[in-house]
């Protein structure tokens, strides 16, 4: 399997910390492709531009960080980041998507100011890093929960892919959040995530 992914993307990020938790280094090629120039090779692969995107042993394209997750996850008939049953599984998949929505956040924010000065929505900035704040705010005080202490799950790795993004000089979300500075310190540590690492600012 080939998995097409960029340095940066926090989405592909998500993935590699997947292809690492479940020992699939050696059966999944990661291939670091350029995004958003014009006439990428890679374009010929992915017609749609987007990272990760993984290509299967039969030839079959995956896109979307959440689908590859799940599709690596299972791969081995013993998913370690499937939702558990009953009311704690709704509670996994209200975190995982609590913290999507601050990925996203920082995803538009981030592309926005990365647009010529000429071309930027100052209306979308100023929604997109309130939304972060805000978001900011609410898992200083999600990451205390039982979910988020326990082990490994998806609602974490999109959390600490979020929280370690560097492409955003103005992203600033430790001050006054100690809870979650010492969560993301503390899981910083284990090897899948220092492995996937993104450069620094």
């Amino acid at each position: 399997m080939k998995l097409y992914v960029t340095n940066t993307s926090p989405y592909a990020r998500i993935v590699r910390i997947v292809v690492w938790e479940k020992n699939l280094e050696t059966r999944v090629e990661t291939i670091v492709v350029r995004t958003r120039v014009a006439d990428s090779p890679y374009y010929r692969i992915n017609p749609s531009g987007r990272v990760p995107y993984l290509v299967r042993d039969d030839g079959a394209g995956l896109e979307d960080s959440a689908l590859i997750c799940s599709y690596l996850d299972h791969l081995d008939g013993e998913p370690a980041f499937e939702p558990p049953a009953g009311e704690a599984g709704w509670e996994a998949r209200r975190l995982e998507a609590l913290a999507r929505s601050w990925l996203d956040a920082i995803a538009v924010w981030t592309r926005e100011l990365r647009r010529p000065a000429g071309e930027r929505s100052p209306t979308t900035i100023a929604h997109e890093e309130d939304r972060s704040q805000r978001l900011a705010d609410t898992w200083e005080v999600e990451i205390a929960g039982p979910l988020m202490q326990g082990p490994l799950n998806m609602a974490q790795i999109v959390i600490v892919s979020v929280c370690q993004y560097s492409l955003n000089a103005d992203f600033f979300w430790r001050h006054g959040r100690p809870n979650l500075a010492a969560w993301v310190d503390r899981i910083a540590e284990r090897v899948s995530i220092a492995a996937t690492a993104p450069p620094s600012k």
